[in-house]
């Protein structure tokens, strides 16, 4: 776990809950101001073919939003900034409204298989695609979904924490269940143990 995601979410709300449950609060040494995401997440964001995205609107109040597309779909740029195209969709422009009361976001990517999470915290800024077509042309996954970027989104990574197994029911995708049976359809998927 990078320390700056627990100095971040670790409030003095947070501190007082931990020292009234358990006795006392946990310390934190300074951390630095981000934490570079290592080849263990990158690896792992290139491979997720979805993500949940959470902002806060003006009234306070959390968001959360699945965004979707091929597997790398959510580019890894460099160990501090990812990028995805925003493809044309319900016309809500829920996250792009929050967006401009708050920049903070919060992704939370599942590897239900593996069964792995990984949580970033990150300031996101939304880019009009006709505005910036060369970063359109960049982040979409293929060219047949070009026309329908509408906006580009860029992620500038703050910190990052993995979560344990517990809990993470394996779920599989039609491909996936065909890979781990073999093509036998009455054998189920081999989940880890």
């Amino acid at each position: 776990m990078a320390g700056r995601y627990l100095e971040l979410c670790f409030t003095p709300e947070v501190r007082a809950a931990q020292a009234h449950y358990f006795g006392r609060a946990q310390a934190l040494p300074p951390q630095p101001a981000t934490d570079p995401l290592t080849a263990e997440e990158m690896e792992f964001i290139a491979r997720r073919d979805s993500f949940y995205l959470a902002s806060v609107n003006s009234e306070g109040w959390p968001y959360i939003q699945h965004r979707g597309g091929p597997a790398g779909f959510l580019r890894v740029l460099d160990p501090h900034t990812l990028g995805f195209a925003d493809f044309k969709g319900n016309r809500q422009m829920l996250t792009t409204g929050n967006l401009a009361t708050s920049d903070r976001v919060a992704l939370f990517l599942m590897d239900y298989p593996g069964r792995e999470r990984l949580k970033l915290l990150a300031h996101a800024r939304m880019l009009d695609a006709r505005e910036h077509p060369g970063l359109a042309d960049q982040l979409c996954p293929a060219p047949e979904l070009r026309a329908r970027v509408e906006r580009v989104m860029l992620l500038d990574v703050v910190s990052f924490d993995w979560n344990c197994p517990q809990y993470i029911t394996p779920r599989f995708t039609a491909a996936e269940w065909e890979l781990q049976s073999g093509g036998n359809p009455g054998l189920g998927p081999v989940t880890p143990g």
